[in-house]
């Protein structure tokens, strides 16, 4: 596998915010979104190759049992399903990010209990809505997240069309762009109907402990 980064914080997004947990960052995306954070792992020979074994010394030297594989895109990476499965089979826990362009289905398949997806759909702002496999909504778990990054109101109108013509089952995430106004995002979310949709509102919690840097 092409690795950017191996490093131990706590989980900054989702419903598993305030966990300690291992990050592995793959290298490499089919996508580049104009507010991408890591577009330092975009580039799949920027990463250092690395065996599913080398990655499990690193993940077992933090001491967490809650893993997360992010990117760039986990998915493009063929070894990726089975370094999950081995986790799994090890007793960590497996959250996966993915930009919802890629078939989650040999993911989706695994133990929820064990293993959650957690997929974007991407929004007009990031410039990249024509890549999103809308198919996976259906596929998503009541385990799973459905994260929307939103930075204005085309943002917002997209994301409510699309969860009032695909009816799915997951957690969903409202998560503002970094740097834009999450007092607006709550605002708009209280006073439409999404309210209704168990929406959460949630900041990325690492970049306000550490800032908009690597390896947090």
């Amino acid at each position: 596998m092409k690795i950017s980064e191996i490093f131990l914080s706590i989980q900054g997004e989702g419903v598993l915010t305030g966990l300690p947990t291992t990050f592995v960052r793959t290298s490499g995306c089919n996508m580049e979104c104009d507010w991408c954070d890591t577009a330092y792992a975009r580039d799949e020979e920027s990463g250092k190759k690395m065996s599913i074994d080398e990655i499990m010394v690193k993940i077992k030297a933090n001491g967490v049992y809650h893993v997360c594989l992010t990117g760039g895109e986990p998915l493009l990476q063929e070894d990726s399903l089975d370094l999950v499965k081995i986790l799994a089979d090890e007793g960590y826990f497996v959250s996966i990010e993915t930009n919802g362009s890629l078939p989650i289905d040999d993911f989706i398949a695994l133990d929820p209990s064990k293993v959650t997806v957690c997929m974007d759909i991407k929004c007009p702002s990031s410039g990249m809505t024509e890549y999103n496999k809308i198919e996976n909504l259906a596929k998503l778990r009541p385990t799973d997240e459905l994260k929307f990054v939103i930075k204005d109101g085309k943002d917002f109108e997209f994301t409510r069309k699309i969860l009032m013509a695909h009816k799915t089952q997951c957690q969903i995430i409202f998560q503002p762009v970094y740097g834009s106004d999450p007092k607006w995002l709550t605002e708009m979310v209280l006073q439409s109907g999404l309210k209704a949709y168990g929406v959460r509102v949630m900041l990325q919690v690492h970049k306000l402990i550490w800032g908009d840097k690597r390896g947090v």
